[in-house]
């Protein structure tokens, strides 16, 4: 073979092998860093994968929050008004939290079915509502709280 044909193959090979191993890391680091939403009745009905980082959102159940007294630990349950998942947390709620109101969760699901949530994401002010949440709100049968069927309606003309 000809020292410059075999010298140009070995850098065709050279950058197809760095390019591949490029692409792999990649991949490898989006697959770990994906995060599926959930909805309380899937979490239920067992379609939520166990040890693995999702997100799980709904209505914080009014009544449903327990803060320890002696750490930061809290516990509260999240509804889509269908099932209901219990999630617990470790830190400071965000200051919009609130029972009745939208919150997605990012976590694990342990074997108990609880999500042991390491961020609680609350909406940002009180017409927000994250799109995931209300989306699977509306899958249910049920409204947001604070929304109507005619919102965004024009108004009717009278005369």
């Amino acid at each position: 073979m000809n020292p410059l044909r075999k010298k140009r193959l070995l850098i065709i090979v050279a950058i197809l092998a760095g390019v591949g191993i490029a692409v792999s890391l990649a991949l490898s680091a989006l697959r770990e860093n994906i995060n599926l939403f959930y909805t309380p009745t899937q979490i239920a009905s067992g379609e939520a994968p166990h040890d693995t980082r999702i997100r799980a959102g709904g209505m914080v159940e009014k009544g449903s929050l327990q803060r320890s007294g002696d750490s930061l630990d809290v516990t509260f349950v999240v509804t889509d008004f269908n099932k209901s998942v219990t999630i617990t947390y470790r830190g400071i709620l965000p200051d919009l939290f609130r029972e009745g109101q939208g919150i997605v969760a990012l976590g694990k699901l342990n074997a108990d079915g609880v999500v042991v949530a390491d961020e609680v994401l609350a909406k940002h002010d009180e017409k927000y509502m994250p799109p995931e949440v209300t989306k699977a709100l509306k899958d249910s049968g049920q409204s947001a709280p604070g929304t109507s069927s005619k919102q965004g309606a024009l108004p009717e003309k009278q005369g």
